[in-house]
């Protein structure tokens, strides 16, 4: 933990304690217990002789740390998480791509590979990704100023490269449970799909975070449906303008589909989605794909749920709790398949449950993950 007080040395005020940031604290660990004397990060160097951390460039910046050896229990909700970050401030969702994101489509041109290649089917080509999600991360990193956060994490990677799907996947959602650039970064780039202006800006985004969300998107363990009925929670700060636009297509007698076209986060507890921001989706699953990152994540009291890209909702009532001064906004979350997705999955199972639809979407039949397939 690092002193944030105003004067940090001071001994006349309390103070003011925070936690750095997740890979951060990992690295300054790692360099304690193997006996360094400095822990270098990307903005500052800890001194563990002296407890301080020294700004790299301007050496007379110093603050007070101190170790604590604590739980997930002792850190504070990372309610930031749990809540909706809108890049493009006009829109507050996306539209309808089907089964398989965009992103993901662009990243499996780009890396070259055919529907019998995804990572959890061909161990091959799967430590392949891995190297190239490594490099990706390691560069975006660099334009960010967070190059050392981006080694540690790439390292961490490249340490399954060779160890099998499934323990890459689960290497992936650890990473992406971490409180770093790479999960904001990822997600950042996904949430433009499908708005003209920014085409190009998420277009560039894929040579260098698409392999890592393909790995962490082709989950071998997601290979059934999400209980019916189970309910997540995201909380959100909207002004009064994308709060009409909720309103708007709730007020509508045929409930609009919309779409999620980044990874989206979740509690399954409603305390923790709660305490950010002035709304908080409600949504309740009708059939779709999400997986319990709480047995890979370093804050399993956090109870995280993961939605995956492509997951539809329909914006079902709202309501204004005047004491909570809060906004309730009820989605329905759904998986959609367009013609295109059903020439992507094909296979006999697929064949059997989607016979002829008569529309572009269709409420078909789920089918189950473990089918999906993507051609060149």
């Amino acid at each position: 933990m690092w002193n944030a007080s105003l004067n940090p040395f001071s001994n006349c005020e309390p103070a003011v304690w925070r936690y750095y940031d997740n890979v951060d604290n990992i690295m300054i660990e790692d360099a304690f217990r193997a006996g360094e004397t400095h822990a270098i990060l990307d903005e500052y160097t800890i001194d563990f002789k002296h407890q301080i951390q020294i700004c790299n460039i301007d050496q007379n910046k110093q603050r007070p740390i101190k170790r604590l050896e604590c739980t997930t229990k002792d850190q504070t909700m990372r309610a930031e998480r749990f809540a909706f970050d809108l890049i493009n401030p006009k829109r507050p969702f996306s539209g309808l791509y089907g089964w398989i994101p965009p992103f993901i489509k662009e990243t499996v041109k780009y890396l070259k590979i055919t529907k019998d290649q995804l990572p959890s089917k061909d161990k091959d080509i799967a430590s392949m990704i891995v190297a190239k999600a490594a490099a990706g991360i390691i560069e975006q990193s660099k334009l960010i100023g967070k190059q050392r956060q981006g080694e540690n994490l790439a390292e961490r990677l490249l340490e399954k490269k060779d160890a099998g799907t499934e323990e890459i996947w689960k290497q992936c959602a650890f990473l992406y449970s971490l409180d770093s650039f790479l999960y904001r970064k990822m997600n950042e780039a996904m949430r433009l799909v499908g708005d003209d202006e920014y085409k190009e800006e998420w277009r560039q985004k894929v040579r260098l975070l698409g392999p890592f969300c393909l790995l962490l998107w082709d989950s071998p363990f997601s290979k059934t449906a999400a209980p019916r009925g189970k309910v997540f929670y995201r909380g959100a700060d909207l002004n009064d303008d994308l709060i009409s636009i909720f309103k708007d297509d709730c007020d509508k007698e045929v409930k609009p589909r919309r779409s999620f076209q980044s990874f989206t986060s979740c509690s399954r507890q409603k305390n923790i989605a709660k305490v950010y921001g002035n709304v908080l989706f409600i949504m309740t699953m009708k059939h779709g794909f999400t997986v319990n990152l709480k047995p890979y994540s370093k804050f399993p009291d956090e109870e995280e749920e993961l939605i995956f890209p492509g997951v539809c909702f329909t914006i079902d009532r709202m309501k204004f709790d005047e004491n909570a001064k809060k906004y309730y906004i009820y989605l329905s979350l759904m998986q959609q398949f367009s013609r295109t997705d059903l020439h992507e999955l094909a296979t006999e199972l697929t064949k059997a449950a989607f016979p002829k639809p008569n529309a572009h979407y269709s409420n078909t039949p789920m089918i189950p993950r473990s089918t999906k397939t993507l051609y060149r």
